[in-house]
């Protein structure tokens, strides 16, 4: 089962609110309360939210969203940013790429290239690398996290330890107004610092939405990335932090493709 966008965009709400009448979800999306009430069913149904009388609440508020929730979440974004990140990456490269659906849609715009070196510990990354036979693809092992398909732990460090690639691809849960990355877990921050630390040139990639998202592990500062890749210009602090470094920040307009 498949979350619309509209729906998508209601879950990462519920992040935020304890609770959501249905007529103030049908005035922000300008559709009908039996609409609402469809997507709140929908919801419900993927285990993403609870029903309330006149409304709706979340299960849980902590962690990430469930991974196919965030594949349609600011999807045209994405798409715009991993276009913009493919045409930075010349052919016969080798990459990094952790894990997060923009960089997985960063894989997704990779494919018309050619000679790539593919480095991941994200089997959906891995797979949709293997759809180009000029690809060689690389994949950790380790336990699977189940919903992420992703790998973590000790495993991991030790597969992306063991080369230098010419670009890393990694996301973030979120970006604090001082300019610091956050995730939501200890095991995702130390797999990101070994890319970058085994990369000659960290990529970066991130959605608008991030900036000022609650997430509690810190992992590095946005102006210590060579590129930062996002649909929109961040808020001023952090502008002011890149500006002042030597990273560069490179705005992808959004496109539907």
């Amino acid at each position: 089962m498949d979350l619309t966008a509209r729906q998508a965009e209601i879950s990462d709400l519920l992040r935020q609110e304890e609770f959501i009448a249905v007529e103030s979800l049908a005035e922000r999306f300008d559709v009908t309360t039996q609409t609402v009430r469809r997507d709140i069913n929908a919801l419900c149904d993927f285990g993403q939210a609870r029903r309330r009388h006149g409304g709706v609440e979340p299960l849980s508020t902590e962690g990430n969203l469930a991974y196919g929730t965030r594949q349609v979440l600011n999807r045209v974004a994405k798409r715009a940013i991993a276009k913009n990140v493919a045409r930075s990456i010349p052919d016969g490269s080798s990459i990094s790429l952790g894990i997060g659906t923009t960089p997985e849609m960063v894989m997704r715009a990779l494919l018309s290239h050619k000679d790539l070196k593919i480095y991941t510990n994200n089997i959906i990354i891995a797979q949709t690398a293997s759809a180009n036979a000029s690809f060689e693809v690389y994949c950790s092992g380790g336990r699977i996290r189940s919903g992420d398909f992703d790998m973590l732990g000790s495993p991991v460090e030790s597969f992306f330890n063991s080369y230098k690639t010419d670009f890393g691809v990694f996301g973030v849960a979120g970006v604090d107004m001082d300019g610091v990355l956050l995730d939501f877990y200890d095991e995702e921050v130390k797999i990101r610092r070994v890319i970058v630390e085994n990369c000659r040139e960290g990529l970066l990639v991130l959605d608008h939405e991030k900036f000022g998202r609650t997430a509690h592990v810190r992992g590095g500062q946005i102006q210590d990335v060579a590129k930062v890749f996002c649909d929109q210009l961040p808020p001023k602090e952090i502008q002011q932090l890149i500006n002042d470094s030597d990273s560069q920040l490179i705005i992808c307009e959004e496109e539907e493709l």
